[in-house]
């Protein structure tokens, strides 16, 4: 059987991008115009993924381009850019990208290679000496987990001015103040000035913290207030050890007891492990937010905003919490006209490993690797797609490829592992330290719609003694 399996999600983006003859930007167009240019011959596949076709008879010089702008959700885990138009104030989505960082691997692996050399010294074998005494930071520096945070956003920036006719970034630059709300109270003058962070916005840490869902019974899409684990009525404080978010009713059945009082002992080691997580994920975000506000600000024109703002732009325009759609929600606007449908995940995977072996727990070399990564003209994580002619796997199959020096190579697809001749394979693009993924994006939430005369009559009465306003005020 003659199975056709490729990476799916760039028609349904709502935009390809386009490229003149000479590799310049142009304004990007639709998927339908894509193909159109493409069977006609006036156009030739430039990149596989991201999308970007090339004309063959076309300048920027003669040709309208009107230009493209950038928002961008800076993250711990994951970034969120969005590619829009913005015209009188309204936007429109034409491509979204989530970024994943690897921030927390690059520094699993630093501190495994901390210990393996930590055993080294203490073992019966070449002495090898400290070397703290004798660095030194540059101005600015950052931890390399945190570097990466940095360059991998600025890379991606660079990727799509390549291919977008980029005229300004809009990003998030102010969410949580991590030194205010370890204090514990208000920091003034000299005190605030020996913080390391900027821009206190409490509730919108705890909703990041928690996932925005009641600690108590677990229910989410509902209004949710803070609550104190130990009751401030008891002596409790408002540090953010101590804060949780609960829902309305959760937080009236608790009022002022205590979470011991109030939940069985499961619940209550669940809150309690969760209210002591640590904020480094908050602190990531905040230490890198200025390095990459100033290397945006060397490409392009770049605007900053909250995270405030960008909940409030996203709550106006009936967007569910995504990173992409917030980064589509960045700044100043008045409107959201247009969502993508799909989005584009770039996992950061890096480009190989110096390493030419493989060690065991104790950190001794136990498997040799090849001295080279190329083989019959593939590396592993380069795009191929293979044509088995027989056998098991036969058909046509697209995926990464993982290269053997036998030339028995194995492509992961969107179906599985297929085992492939190098013979068999053709290059589509090379590995660039990312893998590609799609996933849909979350639907716009519905509209309120007002109840008709009809429906009101049916409406039970509110109780006895309390108004609707007051049922509703709390």
């Amino acid at each position: 059987m003659d199975r056709q399996v490729r990476e799916k999600g760039r028609e349904a983006h709502p935009c390809v991008f386009v490229l003149d003859r000479h590799g310049t930007p142009l304004q990007p167009t639709t998927p339908a115009r894509a193909r159109k240019l493409l069977k006609s011959g006036r156009a030739v596949v430039a990149r596989h993924t991201p999308f970007v076709i090339r004309l063959k008879d076309r300048t920027a010089a003669a040709s309208e381009v009107d230009g493209v702008e950038l928002g961008i959700d800076p993250g711990s885990r994951h970034t969120g850019l969005a590619v829009f138009t913005a015209q009188a104030a309204q936007r429109r989505g034409r491509y979204a990208v989530q970024l994943d960082h690897r921030g927390a691997q690059i520094r699993r692996k630093l501190e495994q290679r901390a210990a393996y050399r930590r055993g080294r010294r203490s073992r019966n074998l070449r002495y090898r000496a400290r070397r703290f005494l004798n660095r030194r930071r540059p101005q600015g520096w950052l931890a390399p987990s945190l570097r990466h945070r940095v360059e991998t956003t600025v890379s991606w920036v660079d990727r799509l001015s390549r291919w977008a006719p980029l005229r300004a970034v809009h990003v998030e630059r102010v969410a949580f103040d991590t030194h205010a709300i370890s204090a514990g109270r208000p920091l003034e003058g000299a005190e605030y000035q020996h913080g390391t962070l900027h821009g206190t916005e409490v509730r919108e840490y705890l909703l990041a913290k928690f996932g925005r869902a009641c600690v108590y019974c677990g229910v989410t899409g509902v209004p949710l207030n803070i609550d104190h684990v130990h009751p401030r009525s008891r002596g409790g404080s408002d540090r953010v050890s101590n804060l949780v978010l609960a829902c309305v009713p959760c937080n009236q059945a608790k009022g002022d007891r205590s979470v011991e009082e109030f939940a069985d002992p499961a619940v209550v080691a669940r809150v309690k492990a969760r209210a002591k997580a640590p904020l480094r994920d908050a602190a990531a975000v905040q230490s890198v937010r200025w390095a990459l506000w100033r290397a945006l600000d060397q490409r392009l024109p770049t605007h900053v905003a909250s995270g405030g703002r960008t909940k409030w732009n996203r709550t106006r325009n009936d967007l569910p919490k995504t990173h992409t759609l917030d980064a589509l929600a960045v700044g100043k606007l008045d409107t959201i006209t247009e969502t993508v449908t799909r989005v584009l995940v770039a996992g950061c995977t890096g480009r190989g490993t110096y390493t030419r072996t493989r060690p065991d727990k104790y950190g001794f070399p136990r498997l040799r690797l090849p001295r080279r990564k190329q083989f019959f003209g593939f590396q592993t994580g380069d795009l191929a797609r293979a044509v088995v002619p027989t056998g098991k796997y036969a058909g046509t199959h697209t995926g990464r490829v993982a290269v053997r020096t036998s030339g028995s190579f194995t492509l992961r697809t969107a179906h599985g592992l297929v085992t492939a001749r190098h013979t068999h394979c053709q290059l589509l693009q090379r590995a660039d330290g990312y893998a590609y993924t799609t996933h849909p994006e979350k639907p716009s939430h519905p509209l309120p719609r007002h109840p008709t005369p009809e429906e009101q009559d049916a409406l039970p009465p509110p109780p006895e003694g309390r108004s609707f306003h007051a049922r509703n005020s709390r």
